[in-house]
């Protein structure tokens, strides 16, 4: 269904509940008639509820189908309860049925609406990236659950779990049922927090269902906790919308498949889901702050109950802050990673070309002497062109391995491109051409890889800077590096060019 005609049927759905609860309550019509039209309004609206779920349960496979099998189950017992409410109250004029089958109908509704909820939030499209740890979210639920309790409490459940007592196991019943109903949207709301799946429009329906049947189950327990024979007609406002409403979730389009959300939309749902367990205990506090003032006592249930809620607060912020330590530590980690990965190379492991000059830069900003090696492997493409690339990696990875070896630790190795190298020594200890030696006998010795065993030979050009020069730039020594490295190989190959050198000069 498409969503401009479910908002057509929104709308007649939606006038024709406001025209049965207007004749109801405006007294237009005598009690036993208004009863009538009020409870076979509501049946109606339960069945077509059911037989809706049930046709889009036939048309879907999988979770799809899954949870709407279960508020098939829930709007039978709906109907059910219903029906026998209705033979008792309006065909035997019995204001207020005992029959223990309605209330069982009524109690079964919640239940197994929670069922479904659970299997389309276990089942469905996945959890919220970066959802919070199931500790919190558990804390979560009990926040709100304990301030609802509090402010049920004190307003009004303290005198119907008196009346309770004396009424029997009836008026359990009577209390049970608005109870469950908030028990599930508690379940509802947090399994929204984490789960895309229950992000849509049918279950926004239900949630809304619930939250009428339980304001309006609310007041009838208070009703009948007072003595109350017959119920006020305007009290089963809530119940009369509620079966409406369940009908109208049969037919919401699901916004399931709609993956994308904006980013911004994404952070206004997050700041609401971080806001919401504390509005519930911000409404109990007010509610209590104000009663105290005027001279309402709180009893010890009121006092532990709400001592409970503040330190299940606490305990939340704390998760809530080793999780953002937690994070941070990984933020650290991930752009330490991403750093490595911007300057070094991703084959051998030793710094790329970018870290290469920005040491260079920063060594020929000090006073001390600067050396750098430009390195060109000899004979790569051979072993390329014979062996494999994969076998020519492994030549590459020894060659870094052994030019690490063979300079101090404080010195930069960098792989410049290809099969070329660099080597950049500040405050060299001895001659330029000594370490150029150093290195090009550490390369002479065979290359032993997993395939066999290779006589790997490497070109080195050498630039320094014996004293600082402001007007001397890193281009400018690694182009005379790589210039006197093309002498190098032009003389032969496998030797050493200094760049200022005889050997230079005579190229």
């Amino acid at each position: 269904m498409t969503l401009r005609r479910f908002g057509v049927i929104s709308g007649v759905v939606c006038a024709l509940v406001v025209g049965t609860v207007c004749l109801v309550v405006s007294g237009v019509v005598d009690r036993p008639a208004s009863v009538a039209i009020d409870k076979f309004a509501q049946l109606l609206a339960a069945t077509a509820a059911m037989v809706s779920y049930w046709r889009a349960a036939r048309r879907r496979q999988g979770v799809a189908r899954r949870w709407r099998l279960w508020m098939v189950a829930a709007m039978a017992s709906l109907v059910v309860g219903l029906a026998v409410w209705i033979w008792g109250q309006v065909i035997l004029g019995v204001s207020l049925p005992s029959s223990t089958l309605a209330p069982i109908g009524f109690m079964l509704v919640p239940a197994l609406t929670l069922c479904a909820i659970l299997v389309l939030a276990h089942g469905g499209s996945g959890k919220l990236p970066g959802h919070r740890s199931k500790l919190v979210v558990a804390l979560d639920g009990l926040i709100v659950v304990g301030s609802l309790f509090v402010l049920t409490w004190v307003s009004a459940l303290e005198s119907m779990v008196r009346a309770w007592a004396t009424s029997g196991p009836g008026f359990a019943t009577v209390v049970a049922h608005p109870a469950a109903y908030l028990v599930t949207l508690v379940v509802l709301l947090v399994s929204s927090w984490t789960h895309r799946s229950v992000r849509q429009l049918p279950v926004l329906f239900i949630a809304l269902a619930g939250l009428a049947q339980s304001a309006s189950g609310w007041v009838f327990a208070y009703l009948v906790s007072k003595g109350a024979t017959a119920i006020p007609t305007a009290a089963d406002i809530g119940f009369m919308v509620c079966p409406a409403l369940f009908f109208l979730s049969s037919i919401a389009p699901s916004n399931a498949a709609r993956e994308r959300v904006g980013a911004a939309r994404l952070r206004a749902g997050e700041l609401l889901h971080l806001l919401v367990p504390y509005l519930p205990m911000l409404v109990t506090g007010l509610f209590i702050v104000v009663g105290t003032a005027t001279g309402v006592r709180l009893n010890p249930v009121e006092i532990y109950v709400g001592l409970g809620v503040v330190l299940l607060v606490i305990a939340r912020q704390l998760l809530t802050l080793i999780d953002n330590v937690k994070l941070l530590e990984q933020l650290r980690d991930s752009r330490e990673r991403l750093r490595h990965q911007a300057y070094h190379d991703p084959l051998t492991g030793i710094a790329n070309r970018a870290l290469f000059r920005e040491r260079l830069d920063a060594a020929l900003a000090g006073t001390s002497p600067v050396v750098v090696l430009f390195i060109d492997v000899d004979g790569f493409k051979d072993v390329n062109d014979n062996y494999g690339h994969a076998e020519g990696d492994a030549v590459l990875r020894i060659v870094a391995s052994r030019l690490q070896s063979c300079v101090r630790q404080q010195d930069v190795v960098a792989r410049l491109g290809g099969d070329e190298f660099g080597v950049l020594v500040d405050g060299y200890p001895q001659p330029p051409e000594e370490i150029g030696r150093r290195v090009l006998g550490a390369l002479d010795e065979p290359h032993r890889t997993a395939n066999g065993s290779h006589v790997i030979r490497a070109s080195i050009g050498i630039s320094h800077r014996e004293a600082f020069d402001p007007s001397l730039t890193a281009d400018d020594l690694i182009g005379t590096a790589d210039a006197a490295m093309y002498t190098a190989k032009r003389l032969g190959k496998g030797m050493v060019v200094v760049h200022g050198s005889v050997e230079a000069e005579l190229s």
